[in-house]
């Protein structure tokens, strides 16, 4: 595990995107959660011409708690919050801005997700093409008031069911006076009765087969109220380790509830064994569990755009779901909003296939039946009030497991994560020409590499970098005492600085 090399985590403390670069923008002044850590967790998206700062687009992660994100400065990269729009039958209402991201979350139960609305983070616009998202969230306890609508629904399926039963039985009901009837059904015909087709290894099915007895639902209690939100996750291992999203226990790694609901559907109280908001990812541990099924563990860097990819979790509170789609990009820069002004930044795997409330936190599979990254926030096109949040629209993300594996490797360790940081904060102008250089920290890698304020930050060892949040993806994707080369422009010149990257708890 340690000899993996880490992605860009997707998950920020206050401090932590000052630890890689802190980013601010000037128009919306972001909380500082500590020293440089001012960053907000909104990054923004090409806006048709409209200022960097003009407008602003949600990201949301795909679990069980959506939070309001705040529009403001970015930090190099991130998640984004679940965001839904409205519109009537037959009618199509535009997109009145540019996309936003949530954390796919889903209610406290089955079905409890049923509003599809949580409160989502904004994502101010940015003016690159890079996609980025806002924080993976929780989704809030759904309101009492859609349960007379969900059991007035359940039961129109009943009746539709119980319809259609009883076609079948009159049809095919014992009766020598119409033809087609048989007196004992079935067994008056002859059946093809033949052994089952082998199993079609690397198929979606053959990989549901595989990864089901592994996943798990989690529920957790959400802004002190039990049970309020759920999420997904996976057993890492025999022992009883389950990784999930930092966003989907937050509110109760302190004290809080928190359960987990195996693949028979059996409860088990689980514990935090340790979280990165920096990364969101946590690590919970169940006691005493016997015959764990842990996840295979792939590697996202053999990943390629256009190759069959199944996400699995409990979208809307509905455990133990399978959908599939294909990889839409990799090295995707996403920015979310965290906890308390915290900021994750991810370097993710894109993916198309669906990615609801209550995802957050589950695996994404290759066909091979491997994880390859761990499902954390999806883009919407709602607005981003309060209790609103848009469903799947084929734009998700997902953290690569290589930085699953770095961070639980920590966590398990020393019950905390490190992230790497060059100590500078930075922002972008909205040229796309790189990452401002705003600030230096006295005594950081950053100020003895020479780095110095005003300095404009275009490369970072081969990787092109646009703007402040592409500059912090690409350092989280390296690991604590790395040295990378900045490609860094100064009064009209060129120049290359190493630095050796120093680390921060995160």
């Amino acid at each position: 595990m340690n000899d993996q090399q880490t992605p860009t985590p997707d998950g920020e403390q206050p401090d932590a995107g000052r630890a890689d670069l802190e980013r601010s923008d000037p128009e919306q002044p972001v909380a500082a959660t500590s020293d440089a850590d001012d960053v907000e967790h909104t990054l923004r998206l090409p806006a048709e011409s409209a200022a960097p700062d003009a407008e602003t687009s949600q990201f949301a992660p795909p679990d069980e708690r959506t939070q309001a994100p705040a529009a403001g400065s970015h930090a190099a990269s991130g998640h984004q919050a679940p965001q839904h729009g409205q519109q009537g039958p037959g009618s199509y209402a535009p997109p009145s801005g540019p996309p936003s991201y949530a954390p796919p979350t889903g209610g406290p139960g089955p079905y409890r997700g049923a509003p599809y609305g949580a409160p989502q983070q904004p994502y101010a616009a940015y003016p690159q093409a890079q996609a980025v998202g806002a924080a993976p969230e929780r989704r809030a306890r759904s309101p009492r008031g859609i349960w007379p609508a969900v059991a007035v629904l359940s039961l129109l399926l009943g009746l539709v069911g119980g319809a259609v039963g009883g076609a079948v039985v009159t049809k095919w009901q014992d009766s020598s006076d119409e033809p087609g009837r048989t007196d004992n059904g079935l067994a008056d015909v002859d059946t093809v009765n033949t052994a089952p087709l082998p199993a079609d290894n690397g198929s979606i099915a053959a990989v549901a087969e595989q990864l089901l007895p592994s996943t798990v639902q989690i529920i957790a209690d959400f802004k002190g109220e039990e049970g309020g939100a759920t999420g997904s996750g996976f057993f890492l291992d025999k022992q009883g380790h389950v990784v999930t999203n930092n966003h989907v226990v937050a509110d109760a790694a302190d004290g809080g509830e928190i359960k987990i609901v195996d693949h028979e559907g059996v409860q088990h109280e689980a514990t935090v064994v340790g979280r990165s908001p920096v990364y969101d990812l946590a690590v919970l541990y169940v006691k005493g569990l016997k015959n764990v099924k842990p996840a295979a563990l792939g590697t996202s860097k053999a990943l390629r755009v256009g190759e069959n990819v199944v996400a699995i979790g409990s979208p809307l509170g509905l455990s133990s779901t399978v959908t599939a789609g294909i990889v839409s990009a990799l090295d995707r820069p996403v920015t979310t909003g965290g906890e308390e002004d915290s900021q994750s930044y991810i370097n993710a795997v894109q993916t198309d296939a669906a990615i609801n409330p209550g995802n957050s936190g589950g695996p994404l599979v290759n066909l091979a039946g491997q994880v390859v990254g761990v499902n954390s926030a999806i883009a919407t096109t709602g607005g981003s009030s309060v209790g609103q949040e848009s469903g799947n629209i084929g734009v998700g993300f997902a953290i690569p497991i290589e930085q699953v594996k770095v961070t639980a490797d920590q966590i398990l360790k020393d019950g905390e994560a490190r992230y790497p940081v060059i100590g500078a904060t930075v922002n972008s102008d909205g040229s796309g020409d790189g990452a401002h250089i705003q600030e230096i920290v006295k005594g950081s890698p950053a100020e003895d590499a020479g780095l110095k304020e005003g300095d404009v930050v275009s490369a970072l060892d081969d990787r092109m970098i646009t703007d402040s949040p592409t500059l912090i993806v690409a350092i989280r994707s390296h690991l604590p005492g790395d040295t990378v080369e900045l490609t860094v422009k100064r009064n009209g010149d060129e120049k290359t600085l190493k630095i050796k990257l120093d680390s921060k708890v995160g």
